[in-house]
């Protein structure tokens, strides 16, 4: 009898390291094979002069990333085209997107009242994420950059049946393309002249809320079992495009978080919110001064609020 249990255990321990085996055999083909069918050629930003990303640790399971849409084409200190802040809770797998305006008037350490945007062309994400802390108080364990090519293929990879937009009226000039008014779906190169687009009477206003628009139809995409068979693949594809410091287990995390809690939509904030700003002209350009405590509290309190307090 005893003989027999030894052997059913070591069977089942044998099967056991057959599935890690497999598993891991599994995730480096798919993310080699991602690394493969990825564009040659740099398309990762240089950063030989910027200090290192000390972002604060994760607690309670809540983690902030900052996304940073570089307008580089080439050169080695651009400045950020999109900045945003993704909040994940790991308790409840809601995600949250803040969208921080670029010409959002700020204090940058060493450098003085500029644009936020200069931030990252003067010390890249570390500089950034101090300046958000100093502006707003709030912190950022990760960040993330894309550049316009890296940001088209991300989006094909993640939402490959495309984004179903409802134009309002023509979009053509600074996008290199024309897209037409009415209800369609896009992809690829044409989802970033979508959100790219700011020559209308909202501007760069209307700009950020069709980055979020479609970010929040991305993420209802990229929630399925299908992305997350694929996510090896995903990886290493993104590799090429995506300078990040947030590591795979990481994404993993988040990805098995978001699949299982079944979260939906996303809330969405712009800073400077309504009526907490003037359009001013300053030696740097025009810029929106904004009333810093103000949208300091907005931010926080947007960040910390769950949908169940606010049903309360």
């Amino acid at each position: 009898m005893k003989h027999s249990k030894r052997k059913v255990f070591r069977n089942l321990f044998l099967t056991f390291i057959l599935i890690i085996i497999a598993g891991v055999t599994y995730w480096c083909y798919q993310y080699n094979s991602g690394l493969a069918s990825a564009d040659k050629g740099p398309s990762k930003e240089v950063k030989t002069t910027f200090k290192p990303f000390e972002g604060a640790d994760t607690h309670i399971g809540k983690m902030n990333v900052l996304l940073i849409g570089s307008d580089s084409r080439g050169e080695e200190h651009s400045r950020s085209d999109t900045l945003m802040i993704a909040h994940y809770d790991q308790k409840t797998n809601n995600v949250k997107l803040v969208s921080i305006m670029r010409d959002t008037y700020v204090d940058i350490p060493k450098h003085g009242m500029q644009k936020i945007n200069s931030a990252y062309a003067f010390g890249g994400p570390e500089l950034l994420r101090e300046t958000i802390k100093q502006n707003f108080d709030i912190d950022a364990n990760y960040y993330a950059v894309v550049d316009f090519k890296g940001f088209s293929k991300i989006i094909d990879l993640l939402a490959p049946d495309g984004i179903t937009v409802d134009i309002p009226s023509t979009m053509e000039y600074g996008i290199g393309m024309t897209l037409h008014p009415g209800k369609q779906t896009l992809h690829g190169d044409q989802v970033l002249g979508y959100v790219r687009y700011r020559h209308d009477r909202l501007s760069d206003f209307g700009r950020v809320e069709r980055q979020q628009e479609v970010l929040t139809k991305v993420k209802e995409q990229a929630i399925s079992m299908k992305t997350l068979v694929n996510l090896p693949k995903i990886l290493g594809t993104a590799d090429s495009y995506i300078e990040t410091n947030v590591d795979n287990k990481t994404i993993l995390t988040i990805a098995k978080g978001l699949l299982a809690g079944k979260s939906k939509g996303m809330e969405t904030l712009r800073i400077p919110i309504a009526d907490s700003y003037e359009n001013k002209n300053e030696i740097v350009g025009a810029v929106l001064d904004v009333d810093l405590e103000k949208n300091k509290k907005a931010l926080k309190t947007f960040l910390t609020t769950s949908e169940h307090e606010k049903t309360q």
